[in-house]
């Protein structure tokens, strides 16, 4: 289950690259947006967010086994990896139920 903070932090997370994708929309004008700023760049910065994580908690993790972290960081960043990879998980699961409806589409 994700912790109410840890949600609010992904959440907040999402809201300031969308706003600051908004923001660049509007000094490019309407429809001048370049591919480095869209769907997929957002999808890219979430997967790289969520192998930072991993990462982070793997480095936790082994420095815990050495005696040189402390257990409440390592749990922390375990946390947030389980998280970001729960967010990656439903934001692929939501596309691709929006592909399956697209495809039932009637021509």
């Amino acid at each position: 289950m994700v912790a109410p903070f840890a949600a609010a932090k992904a959440y907040a997370a999402v809201q300031a690259q969308a706003a600051s994708l908004t923001q660049s929309a509007g000094a490019l004008g309407a429809g001048q947006v370049g591919d480095a700023h869209g769907f997929g760049e957002i999808l890219k910065n979430a997967m790289s967010d969520a192998m930072q994580a991993s990462r982070n908690a793997e480095v936790q993790m082994k420095a815990q086994v050495q005696g040189k972290a402390d257990l409440v960081n390592v749990v922390t960043a375990i946390s947030s990896a389980q998280t970001s990879l729960q967010t990656v998980l439903a934001v692929r699961d939501q596309v691709i139920a929006a592909y399956q409806q697209i495809m039932q589409m009637p021509i």
